[in-house]
């Protein structure tokens, strides 16, 4: 991966989807078969989760009870370091059951996201962190002690995840190992249960875990399952991992 490659993918999809444009698509069909903004929806669906704090390019932290607009947001979005506001998408967010936490930034701060949901109301909490914001995890854990509110926790975009953050994404429910050898190696043992095996997705957590298997039982594709050390990595499939 490097600089002009990030650039094609930008570019594509931007022509295609939108991405970071005032036409932005939110298309709620299931992209991949283990993503995080699916297993969300699905279980909000199942009601299992009163709501979700994700990101989204344009608007920055939202908190949303719409499941559609969960999947619509994260379907082909990666990690977003920082973004700016666009009147189109933050019009399309606000009216589809959408609360921005601050329109006028667009800034992405999830600690502060699962707060406004607690203050909204919401008891049960899906929150999305990127794997740069790791610390975001832990700062969120204790605030789900002090607000008796729980979080469900989701670990995602972990390629260029740092070794000083490992202990901040072990606290998560769910991680997704994405393109990183240290997230297999360092969390993947920590594992109850992972789905899928090119980009693993590891649960951490019995409340995890319990995620994965409601989203299994609406998941309408043939599945095997087994006992397995974790881990469970097959040799050539997979992406080229950062070290």
């Amino acid at each position: 991966m490097d600089k002009e490659a990030v650039k094609k993918t930008v570019e594509f999809k931007m022509q295609n989807y939108g991405f970071c444009c005032q036409h932005r698509a939110f298309t709620d069909e299931p992209i991949v078969a283990y993503g995080a903004s699916e297993i969300i929806e699905t279980c909000m669906e199942a009601k299992l989760l009163d709501c979700a704090v994700v990101v989204c390019e344009g608007a920055g932290t939202v908190i949303t009870s719409n499941p559609s607009l969960v999947q619509g947001i994260g379907a082909h979005l990666t990690g977003i370091i920082k973004t700016s506001p666009i009147k189109r998408i933050i019009q399309h967010i606000q009216t589809s059951q959408g609360t921005i936490l601050d329109s006028r930034t667009a800034k992405i701060n999830q600690a502060r996201g699962f707060e406004k949901a607690a203050e909204m109301g919401f008891k049960k909490i899906a929150v999305t962190v990127a794997g740069f914001q790791a610390e975001h995890i832990t700062k969120i854990r204790r605030l789900e002690k002090t607000l008796g509110i729980e979080a469900t926790l989701f670990s995602i975009c972990n390629t260029c995840t740092a070794q000083k953050n490992l202990k901040h994404v072990a606290n998560a429910d769910i991680v997704t190992a994405s393109a990183s050898s240290i997230i297999r190696e360092q969390i993947g043992p920590k594992a109850l249960m992972q789905l899928g095996v090119t980009i693993p997705v590891f649960a951490l957590t019995e409340r995890g875990k319990k995620t994965m298997l409601a989203y299994l039982l609406k998941f309408d594709q043939k599945l095997v399952a087994f006992r397995a050390h974790l881990p469970y990595i097959v040799k050539q499939r997979g992406p080229a991992l950062k070290e």
